[in-house]
């Protein structure tokens, strides 16, 4: 049953074609390993090649035991895996950042390295229905606005998340049919970080209290939070077109003037789409943020300029709005 609401969810989505290429995320978890077992089962039908990307960590002491898995499970199968060790507790230290931030950054960072090295066009990972609802309420606990309701994408650039629509529960029945013996990270069930605190508290306390389908609500909100961000970005879109007037391979430009006639709610939102297009992501850019974008180009007063973050620079100068990250256009 859970392999065909995968294909179900593949062809619903339109997330894998004849011929692909994908680079499949695992850490040897039940989720990842779930993903890769019903990818190598279904290959052979779906006409597609599939090449594992494993991170140890450093973190726990289990950690090498679990690479031995996946590469055990590779070799079996004759599946290429690609494995990289990095300390990401000292490489959060020395960037003065969050363990867990470091350790997405690491794994997307070595995914891509991957993809490119393969000559591949798809990444999956292993995210799925309950990962969707705990980043929905994280996000809601944030003060997020109607982008971060849409939770975790099925589908988003070369991303794909097939097991998007599986609950845990399902994903876990899996592996036990298939006698798969994931690796367990103990560290799930410790309250150590705020989406563990959702996962183990928060989340069983709500399906007790108040909705016993919170899984579920959670997961329609994203859904309908989704349609609307499509609608909006359509409508972003086409207004950033009038605002560009110029970029190059450091700044993107916009007009001030047409910028500052905005209504808020269009000015707020363009500067997302500008910062996402000029440092490729949003992370780390608040609600705060935005509202001293806004105020700088109402004062349009020159000389001054804002870092939302260390990637980021934005300022203003005769009538014009910079943009500078880390673009590379062409």
């Amino acid at each position: 049953m859970l392999k065909q609401k995968i294909i179900d969810t593949i062809s619903k989505y339109n997330l894998i074609q004849e011929g692909d290429k994908i680079v499949v995320g695992v850490s040897g978890g039940p989720d990842s390993m779930c993903l890769l077992d019903t990818l190598y089962y279904l290959k052979a039908n779906l006409q597609i090649e599939i090449i594992v990307a494993h991170i140890n960590h450093m973190i726990r002491k289990e950690a090498d035991e679990e690479t031995e898995y996946v590469k055990n499970y590779c070799n079996t199968r004759n599946i290429k895996c690609y494995v990289k060790k990095e300390n990401v507790i000292n490489l959060a230290k020395k960037e003065k950042i969050g363990t867990e931030e470091m350790g997405r950054k690491i794994r997307y960072e070595f995914f891509k390295e991957v993809l490119k090295k393969e000559n591949a066009n798809k990444i999956a990972t292993a995210h799925n229905l309950n990962d969707n609802a705990e980043t929905v309420l994280l996000n809601i606990l944030r003060g997020s606005g109607i982008s971060g309701l849409k939770g975790i994408e099925i589908k988003r650039s070369k991303f794909i998340r097939p097991l998007r629509e599986c609950t845990r529960e399902e994903i876990e029945e899996y592996c036990d049919k298939q006698k798969l013996n994931p690796k367990i990270d103990k560290t799930n069930f410790e309250n150590i970080y705020n989406r563990n605190k959702i996962r183990n508290s928060l989340i069983p306390y709500l399906q007790k209290e108040f909705n016993s389908n919170i899984l579920e609500t959670l997961n329609r909100l994203s859904d309908i939070a989704k349609e609307e961000e499509e609608y909006f970005e359509s409508v972003i879109s086409k207004k950033y077109e009038a605002l560009e007037i110029g970029k190059n391979e450091k700044e993107i430009i916009l007009d001030l003037n047409k910028f500052n006639k905005l209504q808020k709610v269009i000015k707020s939102r363009i500067i997302l789409y500008t910062i996402n297009k000029v440092n490729g992501n949003i992370q780390g850019i608040g609600k705060i943020h935005i509202e001293d974008i806004i105020k700088l180009c109402k004062n349009n007063i020159g000389n001054k300029y804002i870092m939302p973050n260390k990637n980021i620079k934005i300022f203003i100068n005769k009538g014009k709005i910079f943009f500078m990250g880390n673009i590379n256009f062409p």
